[in-house]
């Protein structure tokens, strides 16, 4: 494998409108951006990989700031580093991201690690069985079936998803467990003695009536009763959104403990009921740009910059519970960092992506799976 390497590349990502804008204030200068990024990302040949700026800094104004990347391959676009690496480009790749004031002064940098894995990573294995759980941009399928189209192509595995919910809009062969509004907390513990079809009314599929007559996580059954008793091998969560998205800005910690006290229940027990499955934690992802898109679901409720303000800081706390977690089989899958949050949004809508944006997840998540893969 190659091993990392970082001669000096530095561009520098001046925007137009910056000739137009006024400089930052003293006390945007002065607050910190809180450039974050995820220990390690993942790419495979062939499929474009981007770092959009936005994404991993808090400001109500990326445009009045430089961006300066450090990398051995990869492009700066007017918003982004972008990639789409070759089968040459197999290998580790340190990568650094410095943001600069109009006047060149340093305001942070953070560092990452790309992993380039090879194309046909897992060919060889007998089988990929995937389970997705999710909120409605799971329900959506999008991204689901993306993955399942990028799994199609050559140099992969023979797939499988595991789930009860399988939408009209899903491919041949997806399945999750998907639903519009829910949360951590929703399946650990709902129970609905008379469900009428729809997300919100409805039990979690992992929830039983136990011998007692009470309801209970009890993923052995699911497993047995709505899997044909077929284990995962990788186990792919993307949830948070409802959990935190009404925070109020000064207990915005306080939110994201209680969700994290219900996200341990559920990865626990899928644990226990699946100890060979990989489970990969999705970062939440970043909201449409347009603070309008806001407007148009929420009126006055909820803003974009509040809660930008909430995701970032829920990016934040992900990583720091989940890295360095591998040896227990837990991974973080950076989703949050591949989004277009301009072009891969509609104009009307704040947290839901188009087709664009969908596909970028799909293939971050891709992208992890052929890392693992490859292990």
């Amino acid at each position: 494998m190659q091993k990392i390497k970082s001669p000096r590349i530095l561009i520098q990502l001046i925007l137009l409108l910056l000739l137009a804008a006024s400089p930052a204030t003293a006390a945007e200068k002065t607050q910190s951006l809180q450039l974050t990024l995820p220990p390690m990302f993942y790419a495979v040949p062939g499929v474009e990989m981007s770092i959009y700026f936005d994404n991993i800094v808090l400001t109500e104004t990326p445009e009045k700031y430089r961006f300066e990347v450090d990398c051995e391959i990869g492009t700066v676009d007017q918003n982004r580093w972008t990639v789409t690496p070759t089968d040459s480009n197999v290998g580790q790749y340190s990568l650094s991201v410095k943001v600069t004031d109009a006047d060149g002064a340093n305001l942070g940098t953070a560092n990452t690690v790309l992993q380039v894995s090879r194309p046909d990573a897992g060919a060889n294995r007998d089988h990929c069985r995937l389970l997705i759980i999710g909120d409605s941009l799971t329900n959506a399928t999008t991204y689901s079936n993306e993955i399942a189209r990028l799994l199609s192509t050559p140099g992969n595995p023979k797939w499988q998803m595991l789930g009860t919910h399988k939408p009209k809009s899903a491919a041949a062969g997806v399945a999750h467990e998907g639903y519009g509004g829910w949360t951590w907390q929703r399946f650990v513990s709902q129970y609905e003695p008379k469900p009428d079809g729809t997300n919100r009314k409805r039990s979690s599929p992992f929830v039983y009536l136990g011998k007692d007559g009470k309801p209970g996580l009890d993923l052995p059954l699911y497993f047995k009763e709505e899997c044909n008793d077929q284990k995962p091998d990788y186990v792919i969560i993307m949830l948070g959104i409802n959990d935190c998205f009404s925070a109020k800005q000064d207990a915005i910690d306080e939110k994201i403990d209680g969700m994290f006290t219900q996200a341990d229940i559920l990865i626990k027990a899928l644990q226990a009921a699946a100890p060979q499955a990989e489970v990969g934690i999705c970062l939440t992802t970043p909201g449409n740009s347009r603070q309008e898109a806001f407007y148009a679901n929420y009126k006055d409720r909820y803003s974009r910059w509040g809660w930008k303000k909430i995701q970032h800081r829920l990016v934040q706390r992900q990583i720091e519970k989940f890295k360095g977690r591998e040896n227990e089989n837990l991974f973080i899958i950076p989703t949050e960092l591949n989004l277009d949050i301009v072009d891969g949004y509609p104009v009307n809508n704040g947290v839901h992506p188009n087709k664009v944006g969908y596909q970028q997840i799909g293939a971050s998540i891709y992208a992890w799976l052929k890392y693992r893969m490859e292990q």
